[in-house]
C-alpha cells in the first residue's frame, strides 16, 4: 500500500501516477501530465483550437474539451498515446484517414512515439463542429 503525501489518497501500488483532485481547467490538466507528453498536450490543443476558434475550452469527464452547446471533441493523456475522443461518427467518417492509428468506437489513439497529425485532427475538429454544434 502507498499513500500519496499530497492528497492522502491510497492506492496499491508504489507512486502510482493519479490525479491529485481533479483538474479545473485545461491548464491545469496539461501541468499535471509527464513533462514529456506536455508539449504534444498543448500542440493537440492549438490545433482543436485553431480549428474551431468558436468553441469554449472546459473540462468534462476529466479530459480537456471543446464545447459548443454540447461536448464536440475531448482528448485526454495516456500512458503510451494521446487519446482523442470524436465520437463513433467521426471515427467513421475520417476512417480512410484513421488506417495508421488504432481506433476503437470513438476513440483514436495517438501513439507517443508517431508524429502527431495535426491537420487531421484539425479537420477532425471541424468535423465536430459543423455536425454538433448547437
Amino acid at each position: 500500500m502507498w499513500i500519496c503525501p499530497q492528497c492522502g489518497r491510497t492506492f496499491a501500488r508504489m507512486e502510482q501516477a493519479h490525479y491529485c483532485g481533479k483538474p479545473e481547467t485545461i491548464d491545469q490538466y496539461i501541468d499535471a501530465q509527464d513533462e514529456a507528453v506536455r508539449d504534444r498536450l498543448r500542440a493537440v490543443r492549438q490545433a482543436i483550437r485553431a480549428a474551431i476558434p468558436e468553441a469554449q475550452e472546459r473540462m468534462s469527464w476529466s479530459m480537456p474539451t471543446f464545447w459548443k452547446g454540447r461536448n464536440l471533441i475531448h482528448f485526454a493523456a495516456s500512458k503510451k498515446h494521446i487519446g482523442l475522443y470524436p465520437g463513433d461518427e467521426a471515427v467513421a467518417a475520417f476512417a480512410d484517414r484513421l488506417a495508421a492509428f488504432d481506433t476503437s468506437k470513438g476513440t483514436i489513439r495517438l501513439p507517443h512515439d508517431k508524429p502527431l497529425p495535426l491537420d487531421l485532427i484539425a479537420d477532425i475538429a471541424r468535423w465536430c463542429m459543423a455536425k454538433h454544434a448547437k
